[in-house]
């Protein structure tokens, strides 16, 4: 299905026509309707997928459309982490682009720029938008009168990893604030009874869209290697030899501990690695992920705050140092390669105390791969992912194209329909 096919505003599908996006993904195609008729959603379907234009651009055209209050905070979207928030603000400066809506991103970080301030304006002037996370929400809600009145619509992006940090409560408080009568929608990767709890607790007979989780991309080289839990260092600096000096390699562990532990390790072995995870400071955050989307940190370490969220399409390697617990979370990390037409390698380490999550995947992906076949030590794995030439993303236009309106924010419009 076509953008072009859907009830869309014109200055959403101008700006659609101006970025060359012209076919729905799966996601997109069947989740715009069912938000567009007002409904309550709840949408299963994981990163990657095209979900964040999937509630922004019904979003803004219902915003054009229905009677709302202009001096007041129309629409919530509430997202687990600053990374995940940037991007979709991002993705609102370009979708947005020719309507005359104005958003605000509420994230927590070092104030080095003003951005409390910054903040606290756009919730006190009434912006059409807000895009938070949920801890930094609160903190502006327990110091200031926010006025919540106005909110029509509430938006859980990655649902079911709020809940796995530890944010119900916050979520529950942020809505006892908001009016009854809204449309709530939520994206969840999985759909565990956490989620299906809160789901009864704030939405009002919500359609369900399920969209199947993906297996990973065939572009995707997937190797792992059976290595004891005190061997996975050497099994790591093995993998790296092999690819000679390549820049762009991220190493996940399960927990940000350990990220450290190995981050100091790899630096000791004169291994150009960086850490990333949830203790850093917003500014180093952002300085750590600059610097390696522009080349100059060869190696990444992180938790999955790094699996969902990001847009670096040159990564070659990904190296799972520990087993993810749930095969979602597996085909998230992997994603990181093998994207924007290249190819990939996928290494996951897997020790004794990891195989029953290991096999779990095996089910899963329904294509085990057999240990040894890309052994590091066999000299078959970690060869490296090749570069492709971008494909001509092309445009079919639309049939109606109206003049743009001109929107309150001017900015470069991304060029990847969000994740």
């Amino acid at each position: 299905m076509f953008f072009d096919e859907l009830a869309l505003s014109d200055e959403v599908l101008d700006a659609l026509w101006d970025m060359h996006f012209d076919e729905c993904t799966p996601v997109q195609e069947k989740t715009i309707p069912v938000i567009l008729e007002g409904h309550d959603v709840i949408s299963c379907a994981q990163t990657g997928t095209g979900k964040t234009a999937a509630y922004i651009l019904p979003l803004l055209t219902n915003l054009a459309y229905d009677d709302h209050d202009p001096d007041k905070l129309n629409a919530i979207i509430m997202a687990p982490t600053r990374e995940l928030a940037q991007q979709i603000d991002q993705q609102m400066e370009g979708f947005g682009y020719y309507v005359p809506f104005s958003s605000v991103a509420i994230y927590g970080g070092k104030d080095t720029n003003g951005s409390w301030g910054n903040q606290v304006s756009g919730l006190q002037k009434g912006a059409d938008i807000v895009i938070a996370t949920p801890g930094r929400l609160l903190s502006q809600m327990n110091i200031y009168d926010v006025d919540f009145s106005g909110i029509k619509y509430f938006i859980l992006d990655e649902a079911d990893r709020m809940l796995d940090m530890g944010f119900y409560d916050d979520i529950m408080t942020i809505v006892r604030k908001l009016p009854k009568d809204r449309q709530t929608i939520m994206f969840s990767a999985t759909m565990p009874d956490n989620i299906r709890r809160m789901a009864k607790a704030i939405m009002n007979h919500p359609v369900v869209v399920q969209i199947a989780v993906s297996r990973p991309p065939e572009t995707i080289k997937q190797m792992h290697e059976f290595v004891d839990e005190s061997k996975k260092v050497e099994a790591v600096l093995a993998c790296l030899s092999a690819k000679g000096g390549l820049k762009k390699v991220i190493i996940f562990a399960g927990k940000k501990q350990r990220v450290k532990e190995l981050t100091r390790t790899l630096r000791s072995l004169k291994i150009d690695a960086r850490a990333m995870h949830s203790d850093l400071e917003q500014s180093e955050r952002d300085q750590v992920m600059l610097d390696f989307k522009n080349g100059k940190i060869g190696v990444l370490v992180a938790t999955d705050v790094v699996s969902r969220g990001i847009d670096v399409t040159d990564i070659p390697l990904v190296i799972n140092y520990d087993v993810p617990h749930a095969p979602e979370d597996y085909v998230h990390r992997i994603g990181r390669t093998a994207r924007a037409e290249n190819s990939g390698e996928a290494m996951t380490l897997v020790s004794p105390d990891d195989m029953r999550y290991w096999k779990r995947i095996e089910r899963f992906l329904q294509s085990p791969i057999k240990d040894g076949e890309s052994s590091t030590r066999s000299g078959k794995g970690c060869s490296g992912g090749s570069r492709h030439s971008s494909r001509n993303r092309g445009g079919r236009p639309h049939t109606s194209r109206a003049q743009g309106r001109g929107g309150f924010r001017r900015a470069s419009k991304p060029r990847s329909s969000g994740n």
